[in-house]
Order: structure tokens, then C-alpha cells, then sequence
């Protein structure tokens, strides 16, 4: 397998980079801290960015005829457009991204739980959330990468399928970025082949849809063939893989040893695959155990995949909140 690249990351900044929320503060997140070191960070605080100041009166989101205005209450100022212009020109210019990591709850950054208030008034908010004014420029705009607020990384499923998704993207990035059509294609064909157990295990159906296009790549001219491929790519990972997927990899990886393997290994890892059909551990402890098996068998086809080691592995956080496992 190719070594790790860098992901290029769009961070809110007042995650853990820069005491700059509505309050002057700055906000923790072990999930964030932990990716740092490994990514490209950009950051960004659309409020401050448009002027508001660090600290500002709240904004909130308000529901009026024909739409969602953003109105900060103390002032009266309504920055609904000045909001949509800047997630424009900063999305515009922003170029090749690998994922988002957005401040949850922000009528700014919010992803899906923003709270959304009938006026500027003291009141209740009203039923249903909706996402903040950048995050939903965000979301339009790249519907095929991995954007997550801070909160639900606090889950290690959603943060596993976060990561994969993420350093996938990142690695398929190189694979555009290679310039002469020769090179590039092998560089595809060889992505496929490396990523084949990844794509299984998450969507059959994609995987096939993206082998086929690897195999002909001649009735295309070569940038439709990437674009294409990325465009299926993103879907194929848009959602963590079904337990029953990604049990039958796992199955196939085991069966490339069972002949090899004591008794007591065996039980071992049948038992780490019924924790993980029930949901006990994360998907990173069976695979853990095969890339243990990987090694010491120095079984190559399988050191290839990059399912058994979707990323590195000193961002396997064992903390979880319990909460949000499913998407």
C-alpha cells in the first residue's frame, strides 16, 4: 500500500485552533487536537470573517416568508446576504479539499441541528433544525467528501468512517494530481486494485460500477474517466459500511490464514467478530487483528488493501460518546 498522504482538512477555527466563538472562546475537541499533526489544516470563522468581531452579539437563524434569515437580535443586523456572498467566494477559492470538520449547533457552521427561531424576540426556537448559512454552502457544494461537526466525531464509528473517507479521498486526490494520461491511469488502476476490499466492503454495487470503469477506460477521454471515478467514489463511501459488509471482508481476510492459526487464535478472532457484528468494538479491532497476521504470514495481496489500514493507525481513538452510532 502507498504510504499515508496528508489530507487537506477545512476546519472551523474556533475548534481547538483559535479562541474566536461569539463569546471569545475557544472550543475542545480531543478528535480535532488528535487530527492536527497529521493533516493540512485550514481554517476559517465565517461570523468574524464578515465583520462581526470577536466577541459579537449571537446571530440566529430566523424563519421568514420565503425563507431562512441570519439576524443577529442586539443589533438588529441581518447578514443573510453578506454571509451567502463570503461561503461563495471562500468555497470558490478555496481549491482541492479532502473534508470539512464544522462547529456543530453554529447558525453559521452547523451541519443539521441549528436551531431556527420565529423572530429576534426572546422565545422559544421553533420544531425541526436545519444547518447553519456556510454549512449548507459547504454541503451543496461538495457532496461527494466527508463533512462532520465536532460533536458526532465524538462517536468511533462515525469517526472510523470520518477518517477512511477522508485519507480515500486524500489518497484518490494523487491519483488527479498526476499529471501525464499514461501515468494517471496506471495510477487509477493501481488505486482500484488497492482499495477493492474498502469499496466491498462498503458498496458492491459502486465497487463494481467504478471496477468497470477502471477496465474500459478507452471510451472516455481520460479526465471523464477521473471525474467520474471520484463522483462514484464519494458515493460509494457516503456511509459507513453495513456490519454484515464488512463481516464478509473480514471473513475473506481470515480465510487467508485459518490453516496457519492456532486453535486459540482462532477463537480469538471469532470472538472479536461477533463484538464487532454486535457493535461492542469498532471495526478497527478485527482489523487490527488480521494486520497483525498480515505481518508475521508477509501475505502481500492483503498488505495492498487498504481496508485493513484505512489510516494511520495513532488516530484510532478508543474514546466514545456511545451516542449517534448510526448515520
Amino acid at each position: 500500500m502507498t504510504p499515508f498522504p496528508k489530507p487537506r482538512v477545512l476546519f472551523s477555527r474556533c475548534l481547538t485552533f483559535e479562541a474566536c466563538r461569539y463569546n471569545g472562546q475557544i472550543i475542545a475537541s480531543e478528535a480535532v487536537e488528535q487530527f492536527k499533526p497529521l493533516f493540512e489544516n485550514i481554517t476559517v470563522c465565517p461570523e468574524a470573517e464578515i465583520g462581526l468581531g470577536i466577541p459579537r452579539e449571537p446571530i440566529r437563524i430566523v424563519r421568514e416568508k420565503g425563507g431562512f434569515r441570519l439576524q443577529q437580535p442586539a443589533t438588529g443586523r441581518d447578514v443573510s446576504d453578506k454571509m451567502r456572498d463570503f461561503g461563495r467566494r471562500f468555497l470558490d477559492a478555496l481549491g482541492p479539499v479532502d473534508g470539512f470538520v464544522l462547529k456543530g449547533r453554529s447558525p453559521s457552521c452547523g451541519l443539521t441541528d441549528v436551531k431556527v427561531f420565529a423572530g429576534t424576540s426572546k422565545g422559544s426556537p421553533l420544531p425541526g433544525r436545519t444547518a447553519g448559512f456556510f454549512g449548507q454552502a459547504v454541503l451543496e457544494r461538495f457532496p461527494d467528501i466527508a463533512v462532520e461537526d465536532e460533536g458526532r466525531l465524538t462517536n468511533f464509528v462515525l469517526r472510523e468512517h470520518f477518517l477512511t473517507r477522508v485519507y480515500a479521498t486524500a489518497r484518490f486526490r494523487l491519483v488527479l494530481a498526476e499529471g501525464s494520461k499514461r501515468s494517471a491511469a496506471g495510477r487509477l488502476v493501481r488505486f482500484h486494485a488497492e482499495n477493492k476490499l474498502l469499496l466491498m466492503g462498503y458498496n458492491q454495487t459502486k465497487m463494481r460500477e467504478l471496477g468497470r470503469l477502471v477496465a474500459n477506460p478507452e471510451k472516455q477521454p481520460a479526465g471523464e474517466v477521473l471525474r467520474a471515478y471520484g463522483r462514484l467514489l464519494g458515493q460509494a463511501l457516503a456511509r459507513p459500511p453495513r456490519h454484515a459488509s464488512a463481516v464478509n471482508v473480514l471473513e475473506h481476510g481470515y480465510g487467508y490464514f485459518k490453516d496457519r492459526l492456532t486453535s486459540r487464535e482462532k477463537t480469538f478472532f471469532r470472538n472479536q467478530l461477533d463484538s464487532y457484528r454486535n457493535r461492542r468494538v469498532p471495526l478497527s479491532v478485527p482489523q487490527s487483528i488480521i494486520r497483525a497476521w498480515v505481518e508475521r504470514f508477509d501475505e502481500t495481496y492483503l498488505a495492498q488493501q487498504t481496508f485493513f489500514r484505512p489510516y494511520p493507525e495513532e488516530l484510532a481513538l478508543i474514546s466514545d460518546s456511545g451516542k449517534g452510532r448510526e448515520l
